[in-house]
This record gives C-alpha cells, sequence and structure tokens, in this order.
C-alpha cells in the first residue's frame, strides 16, 4: 500500500500559477503509475495527469499546454505544475498510484491521498 500525501493547494488568479506536490512512501522500483486526479461539486473525478517509472506523460484534454507533471530523482514526490490557470480548474486535487501501467479511470487506482483545494478566483 503506497502513502499519499498532497500539499501545495490555496487559492490563486486566474492566470496565476501553483505547484502541487504528492510525497509518497511504500513504493519499490517496480513499474507504476502516478497521477493526478481532481474533482469539482458536481462533476466526476477527472483525470487531469499521470507518469510512469519510465516517465511516459499522459494528460487530461481540458489542461494541456497549462499543466506539467514531473517526479523528483528519487520519485518520492510527484509535482503538478499549473499556470495559467482558469476557474474552471477550480477542484479538490488528488493524487493516486496503481501498480502497472498508467491508466485515466479512477477506480483503476488504489491508493490515494486525502486531496489539497485548489481555488482560481475571476
Amino acid at each position: 500500500q503506497v502513502q499519499l500525501a498532497e500539499s501545495g493547494g490555496g487559492s490563486v488568479q486566474e492566470g496565476g500559477s501553483l505547484r502541487l506536490s504528492c510525497e509518497s512512501s511504500g513504493r519499490t522500483y517496480a513499474k507504476y503509475c502516478m497521477g493526478w486526479f481532481r474533482q469539482a461539486p458536481g462533476k466526476e473525478r477527472e483525470g487531469v495527469a499521470g507518469i510512469d517509472a519510465d516517465e511516459r506523460i499522459m494528460y487530461g484534454e481540458s489542461v494541456k499546454g497549462r499543466f506539467t507533471i514531473s517526479q523528483d530523482n528519487d520519485k518520492n514526490v510527484l509535482y503538478l505544475q499549473m499556470d495559467n490557470l482558469k476557474p474552471e480548474d477550480t477542484a479538490m486535487y488528488y493524487c493516486a498510484a496503481r501498480s502497472g501501467n498508467c491508466a485515466s479511470a479512477p477506480t483503476a487506482f488504489t491508493s490515494w491521498g486525502q486531496g489539497t483545494q485548489v481555488t482560481v478566483s475571476s
């Protein structure tokens, strides 16, 4: 069981930037996928970005060109750099992990953080 903890959320103005981080523990060198999801009131949980052990990256359509996912050298910290934020980006953002290949469906992930709130004004 991978333990995950998100941080870095907050309130920003439209067009601003924010960097989220997700600290992980209990994960080995085995194949894995780590990803970011978000959920706003009245909406389904949405895949934002994912990265696997080989640093192959996937992005959700709504964030392409604005968000960047990355890992630190030891792959213990997952980042989500969010630029040109829009009000529609307002949501609770979750870090998630699973064994094997990446997937866009949240039901495919077995480990989840508690979430960090991102609010974009105007």
